[in-house]
């Protein structure tokens, strides 16, 4: 038996509701829009979670803007701007907040991302477009895919 199925039905008090909502933010950070999701249940009305999550954010416990930025760094190491943009959106983030945290230089990550995935040069149309359509699959605008994939072969081809 489940230790919470007894208690299911009673809504947590503030204080309770408070330090559920500390532990998830102790683990990672969550933006407004995701903890009030997870915290909905357990809260006994929706005006009392908005206050725990106004005083959360007053204190900067809880922070959508650094949960973009936390956010868009886990997820750069694979994915283009277009990727992280509806990543963020999904998650509830605010629109301005989002196009400020994807606005890093496109065209290292992608080339950096290509690099590990295929180390020789791509020596045919095939091989070429097979790239072009991974990256584009990443999240990646068409112009840096085009950028990266020519300079990469060109550079391949100077320096055998």
């Amino acid at each position: 038996m489940r230790r919470r199925e007894s208690a299911a039905e009673a809504p947590d008090t503030a204080q309770e509701l408070k330090a559920r909502a500390l532990r998830h933010l102790a683990r990672r950070e969550h933006s407004r829009a995701e903890l009030a999701r997870k915290l909905a249940p357990h809260a006994e009305s929706p005006e009392a979670l908005g206050q725990l999550l106004d005083a959360l954010a007053a204190k900067k416990q809880l922070s959508d803007e650094r949960y973009a930025e936390a956010r868009a760094r886990q997820l750069a190491r694979k994915y283009g701007a277009a990727r992280i943009r509806q990543d963020l959106k999904a998650k509830g983030v605010d629109e301005g907040i989002v196009e400020r945290v994807s606005a890093e230089d496109e065209a290292l990550r992608a080339a950096a991302i290509l690099s590990r995935k295929y180390r020789a040069p791509a020596t045919t149309p095939m091989e070429r477009a097979r790239r072009m359509r991974f990256l584009q699959s990443r999240g990646f605008s068409h112009d840096t895919i085009r950028r990266v994939v020519s300079s990469r072969d060109d550079d391949d081809a100077l320096n055998p």
